[in-house]
């Protein structure tokens, strides 16, 4: 994948959009993708995931790889 704006990150927002942290997966970003899951996982116990959730999808539409 590119750069920032690509179709590759685009992609890579709308999968995070489903699933926190598969978009960077997609990118090849494991650790960032392990993170992003567990994290949401645990804060959406607290009805608070949903910042994490964001979080995930603009990390991975503005990623420069």
């Amino acid at each position: 994948m590119s750069g920032q704006g690509s179709a590759g990150n685009v992609i890579a927002a709308l999968a995070s959009f489903f699933i926190p942290g598969l978009g960077q997966l997609l990118q090849g970003r494991f650790l960032m993708a392990v993170t992003h899951f567990v994290l949401a996982g645990l804060l959406w116990l607290i009805w608070m995931g949903w910042i994490i959730h964001l979080w995930s999808i603009l990390d991975a539409a503005k990623f420069k790889g």
